[in-house]
């Protein structure tokens, strides 16, 4: 039962969080791409450590706020 409730609320946060990127800039989802995947590098590189994860995801975010798609 426990298990299920949790499996709920991991799906509805998942659905809501998705919902809430509907209205962002593209640099407002580059930069949280950036965060995302920069926290997770940091903390697979650190064994898990805060600080990895933290920096990770400064750096990530800082560099997914600069990248610009191509213009056609």
């Amino acid at each position: 039962m426990i298990i299920r409730r949790i499996k709920l609320l991991g799906t509805s946060v998942l659905a809501l969080s998705l919902a809430a990127c509907g209205t962002m800039a593209q640099r407002d989802k580059n930069t949280a791409a950036g965060a995302a995947i920069g926290g997770a590098a940091g903390a697979i590189l650190t064994g898990g450590s805060t600080t990895g994860t933290v920096g990770g995801a400064a750096v990530g975010g800082v560099i997914g706020s600069q990248v610009e798609p191509k213009k056609k």
